[in-house]
């Protein structure tokens, strides 16, 4: 059966029938480097990436911010806002690809249906370009292109949809000046 190019129709609907989704994932840094972990979604606007040791960071997405927690470093907690970061496109409530300017790519390699999204009215924010299989339209992948302009690439093992996910995944845990111990 022949799948074709998706259209962008097809996509915003099938990311706008995601409620709750988790899967593996494998993350390619700008540099190169490597990095595994597990991937929880919640739609709207939350997200978690959990890495696997001995990274054992967590960037988390929710109420609006993006905060990155990681253990190596000596540094607290970075956050930022959501609506930055080119995430915040499929987190919004109704994904609408069909928005003006939205999309500024959208082809067909043979196997995956390609699509580059931005912000519209903050194009220097930076974009997304996600790659979906259709029958079933699944998201295999995304690269994100930070207003830096580096590069980290996320490929996603098996997307599983529909189940219960804790709250707990997406409250960070209180952050407080100074020592914390240990």
């Amino acid at each position: 059966m022949a799948e074709g190019k998706l259209t962008l129709d097809e996509i915003s609907s099938y990311l706008n029938g995601i409620n709750t989704a988790q899967a593996p994932f494998t993350q390619v840094n700008d540099d190169g480097s490597l990095v595994t972990g597990k991937l929880y979604l919640h739609r709207p606007g939350r997200m978690r990436f959990q890495y696997d040791p001995p990274d054992n960071a967590v960037v988390m997405a929710g109420g609006g911010t993006v905060v990155v927690q990681d253990p190596k470093s000596n540094q607290p907690p970075e956050s930022y806002p959501l609506s930055r970061t080119p995430l915040s496109i499929i987190l919004a409530r109704n994904v609408n690809l069909g928005q003006a300017n939205m999309v500024v790519g959208h082809s067909y390699d043979g196997t995956s249906t390609v699509v580059t999204a931005q912000d519209p009215e903050h194009p220097d924010y930076g974009n997304i370009v996600l790659s979906f299989t259709g029958n079933p339209v699944e998201l295999r992948k995304w690269v994100v292109n930070d207003s830096s302009g580096s590069a980290t690439t996320v490929i996603l093992g098996g997307l599983e949809t529909g189940m219960t996910l804790s709250p707990n995944l997406f409250s960070a845990p209180t952050v407080t000046r100074g020592s914390r111990g240990r």
